[in-house]
């Protein structure tokens, strides 16, 4: 009788078979779930971008809300002034985060009297499905195309 040593070419090609049958099950849970995740995140960035403009139309009421969404931001170490405010990280004040693009619409007027935010994502189906809208109401809104969020879209729950 031959001693064996190791695994045959069968057994090999089954080890290999259940394991891609693992992952075809596994792999578009995992991107749905980074799709969902990434959604969460810009929604919880608007909320926070809401209450940063707040907070620096407070502090500064001179210059009313902020201009850009780079004057809420800061870099390390942060001095606070009108133009770099230090209530917003450095990746949100960039205007990226999470597969979400962010633009911050300011009125024009000086003192800003009011702003709009949109948060689009960076590839429709793969960093995010869902474009996302706030305003100073403070109520975030969502368009299910990823384009065309306005003040009639549908809030978020």
């Amino acid at each position: 009788m031959k001693n064996q040593n190791g695994f045959s070419l069968i057994e090999l090609l089954i080890v290999v078979t259940i394991i891609l049958v693992i992952s075809a099950i596994a792999i578009p849970s995992y991107l749905r779930a980074r799709l969902q995740s990434n959604e969460a995140s810009a929604v919880s960035s608007l909320r926070t971008i809401n209450t940063a403009a707040v907070t620096y139309s407070t502090t500064y009421s001179d210059v009313g809300f902020p201009p850009t969404l780079g004057s809420m931001g800061g870099t390390s170490p942060c001095a606070p002034s009108a133009a770099s405010a230090c209530l917003l990280d450095d990746a949100l004040s960039q205007g990226t985060k999470n597969g979400y693009s962010f633009v911050w619409t300011s009125d024009g007027l000086t003192p800003s009297q009011s702003y709009t935010i949109s948060a689009t994502p960076v590839q429709v189906g793969a960093s995010g499905q869902r474009m996302f809208c706030t305003d100073l109401a403070g109520v975030i809104r969502y368009d299910a195309t990823g384009s065309g969020c306005n003040a009639t879209s549908t809030p978020v729950q």
